[in-house]
């Protein structure tokens, strides 16, 4: 019969690590412990687990920055040919433009402003802050962060751009209307046959109360709204304490929420957009995947470092990005192609 308990000899003890010691023990201290197998192979798992996640960290945050003296590597080039330079390439990228509304979508930490030790230190630069308020001048401009969106907003500080923060679960438009604007009207409308009801406009959300609507026809007032709904695939509708939410489909990530702000403003389902989605996280690609499987726009990585990425182009820091939104201006203002090659450069 198979002992379940095992012995753990020193020469195994010292291979493994110290948290499967009980208080009092050491790897050194010639002593053998009986350990059940079970937690034995647990420990294990645990550490193996940990490890993947360190080693996926390192991928994702290098530490050691490339000395521009440096020749490239192979992989580095062949990198670069599948995913050049957006600077280099931006008159390619003005090409696709023609006859599009192009919208613009920004991480914050590590595309507009430095990655630094302390979180709470990552601000961005003036002149940054000044790029982005110009592109918001000429193309609809969202940042799209982790972070919350009240902090995001403190490091930005330019209220006329969309916020979508915790990676899109929380967003807030500028003071002006969008998509949700013709929701309310539809909805208005629809419902207004039914006394009592009142649609709420909260932005990014809708809510229809109906304190005021006899309970005989509140299955009358919830068709009405299913049926405004089935032309808005992307909004669902939830119930509260007399009060149907309308609010964003979740399964939620940046992708999600890149989607959700097209279909805000309009272009759920327009060839006559084109929206460029910049950031340097994993969490971007989500972002990136879409715009390839919609091919529709262009996701522009932020990366020094070759990476697996569904992003078209890159930047290498956000020195780079600052010249690119402002070459993109640029170009927006003379509407001659190639004019800022100097800026591009």
């Amino acid at each position: 019969m198979t002992n379940p308990n095992v012995v753990v000899s020193d020469a195994i003890n010292m291979a493994m690590n110290s948290s499967l010691f009980p208080p009092g023990s050491s790897p050194s201290s010639g002593r053998c412990v009986a350990l059940p197998q079970k937690k034995i192979i647990r420990k294990l798992d645990t550490a193996n687990k940990i490890h993947a996640w360190v080693d996926s960290m390192r991928a994702s945050s290098p530490t050691r920055l490339r000395s521009p003296s440096l020749p490239q590597s192979e992989e580095q080039k062949s990198w670069m040919v599948h995913h050049p330079s957006a600077l280099d390439m931006f008159e390619e990228i003005m090409n696709e433009s023609k006859g599009k509304q192009i919208v613009m979508f920004l991480d914050y930490d590590g595309t507009l402003s430095p990655i630094v030790e302390d979180p709470d230190q990552a601000f961005m630069s003036e002149e940054m802050r000044a790029a982005v308020r110009e592109v918001a001048k000429h193309f609809p401009t969202a940042i799209v962060s982790g972070r919350c969106r009240d902090k995001v907003y403190n490091f930005v500080r330019l209220a006329e751009l969309y916020y979508a923060g915790s990676h899109g679960m929380d967003i807030k438009g500028p003071a002006k209307g969008h998509k949700y604007n013709k929701v309310y009207k539809v909805l208005s409308e629809k419902i207004k046959s039914t006394e009592g009801a009142k649609v709420e406009n909260n932005k990014f959300c809708l809510s229809v109360h109906f304190r005021c609507v006899e309970e005989k026809k509140w299955g009358e007032l919830a068709e009405q709204v299913k049926e405004v709904l089935k032309d808005y695939p992307t909004l669902r509708l939830t119930q509260g304490r007399k009060v149907l939410e309308i609010r964003p489909t979740i399964k939620w990530d940046k992708g999600k929420a890149l989607e959700f702000l097209l279909e805000s403003l309009g272009f759920a389902n327009s060839n006559d957009v084109l929206p460029i989605y910049i950031g340097d996280d994993k969490t971007d690609e989500d972002a990136f995947k879409v715009l390839r499987e919609r091919n529709q726009g262009f996701g522009i990585l932020v990366s020094k470092f070759p990476k697996e990425t569904n992003a078209s182009y890159t930047l290498q820091e956000p020195y780079e990005v600052k010249l690119f939104l402002q070459c993109l201006v640029e170009w927006n203002r003379s509407s001659q192609k190639g004019c800022c090659a100097r800026l591009c450069m």
